[in-house]
């Protein structure tokens, strides 16, 4: 049965919007790559590496993953308040407003204007943007809230409140800025203190953007898509005060060994420490909510993805604290291994569970099966074995540039120079690079699955042999 409610309806658009943005963001990213071991490929100065960094980076921050969790958020929010969306008119408004603010994004992003603070680097009008778009955002959330029918508020619904207040704060209080012109603004922090405001603030963008909501989706869709119930949701309550707490003192763990003072590098290292303990809390909930019911693995293709995605986040949040120690810090820190860890949290976690509650949230709307559960499972096995060859070989790879960053020779002096490093891992970004051809293959799959699912079917359709139906009703 088709679901046509505002949400619903605004959910679906969002979604699509969300795999075009993924599709943008990862070609750029294989240009990137590409250039890593091909330097040729700086065409131009709107291809050099420094614009496309930002461009891939923002375009899948802002362009993918946010989307992603507009149309969860949307969806989730009527479904779990039993009550219609507070203000379908602004929340289409919002739709199409956010997706011209990625498009005028990308291109300042090319054209060089960047304030140089990571994941923060858009110039103040497009700030403000981004405030405008997150208030019309909080206001369908906290008005469909205040109207909600179902009191009981489930830990979607926490980790959403979270996601709107937190990313907020954060973003608000990091770009405060000075402007000089249209296209050139200063932080109004300078030194120490900037470097310290700006990784509060990318800590917790990570903990706001890639977490919290993808832990909404998480704890809604993997109940909805299985048929079983949650195992704990004392549980999932305790994991979510106790990661909104925890986060808040994290960021410093980016500026270990650094002018930072260091009774604050190591409050942030004990934090670090302690939000291992509440992220394997909804690790252990996943695990338990399938109990006796393992053999979904094999039978809901959906369950792949939500089981994977949650392993990939245990594994994230032991390799993030435990890398922050101050002796592994100083090893690891500027070296590959960090990029590898990145993408395993990106690609791994969030990718994976955002693609199954898409998927979830197409058929939906669309009131149909899935047009190919086995062009699901091919995209699944794609990514997943895409993401183990571009993280595991970074792993391997940075644990060997640390080495040769940090060899000398008897007298003192440096084993290596700099250009040795770069030109012994050039097999490693070759690898890499293939690892994120076989992931953008999959995504191309998803990307066509989830099209001709909601395209209109003929009867004949049925006979397709692609076409099989999908594990959930």
């Amino acid at each position: 049965m088709k679901d046509d409610s505002h949400g619903a309806s605004i959910a679906r658009r969002f979604a699509f919007s969300a795999v075009f943005w993924l599709i943008v963001g990862l070609i750029v990213g294989l240009w990137l790559a590409a250039e890593m071991f091909h330097p040729a490929l700086n065409l131009t100065p709107w291809l050099a590496f420094g614009r496309l960094r930002v461009v891939h980076t923002n375009g899948l921050i802002f362009g993918f993953t946010l989307a992603g969790v507009f149309a969860c958020s949307y969806y989730i929010l009527e479904k779990l308040t039993r009550t219609p969306l507070a203000f379908p008119r602004l929340a289409k408004a919002h739709l199409y407003l956010f997706n011209a603010a990625i498009v005028l994004a990308a291109l300042s992003l090319f054209a060089g204007l960047n304030t140089s603070k990571e994941y923060s680097e858009l110039e103040w009008p497009l700030d403000i943007g981004v405030v405008v778009l997150w208030v019309m955002f909080a206001a369908n959330v906290f008005g469909t809230l205040i109207r909600r029918r179902e009191k009981q508020m489930y830990v979607s619904l926490w980790f959403l409140i979270a996601t709107v207040v937190t990313v907020a704060a954060v973003y608000i209080l990091n770009n405060l800025e000075v402007p000089v012109n249209l296209f050139k603004s200063y932080s109004i922090y300078a030194g120490v203190n900037d470097a310290n405001v700006q990784w509060w603030f990318g800590h917790n963008a990570v903990a706001s953007v890639f977490t919290f909501p993808i832990l909404a989706m998480f704890y809604y869709f993997l109940p909805k898509s299985t048929g079983l119930s949650i195992y704990s949701h004392r549980l999932s309550i305790i994991a979510f005060w106790s990661l909104v707490f925890g986060y808040l003192w994290t960021g410093a763990h980016h500026l270990m060994l650094t002018p930072v003072p260091e009774w604050i590098q190591t409050v942030a290292l004990a934090f670090s420490l302690f939000l291992i303990a509440p992220s394997w809390a909804s690790v252990i909930n996943g695990y338990y909510t399938m109990n006796g019911n393992w053999e979904q693995m094999r039978t809901n293709y959906l369950a792949k993805f939500f089981l994977l995605g949650i392993t990939f986040y245990g594994l994230q949040t032991l390799q993030g604290p435990t890398q922050a120690l101050r002796t592994l810090t100083s090893f690891f820190h500027y070296t590959e291994w960090v990029v590898g860890h990145v993408h395993m949290g990106t690609m791994g976690w969030v990718t994976m569970i955002v693609s199954a509650s898409l998927y979830y949230i197409v058929t939906k709307t669309s009131g149909r099966e899935i047009y190919s559960v086995r062009l699901a499972n091919v995209h699944f096995w794609l990514i997943l074995v895409g993401q183990l060859l571009f993280t595991v070989t970074l792993w391997i790879g940075g644990i060997m540039q640390g080495a040769m960053l940090k060899a000398t020779n008897p007298d003192g002096s440096l084993a290596y120079s700099f250009l040795d490093v770069v030109a012994a891992f050039y097999p490693f970004w070759m690898i890499r690079f293939a690892g994120g051809v076989l992931y953008f293959a999959g995504i191309v799959v998803f990307a066509y699955n989830l099209v001709k699912t909601a395209a209109p079917r003929p009867m004949a359709a049925s006979r397709n042999p692609l076409f099989r139906k999908g594990g959930i009703g």
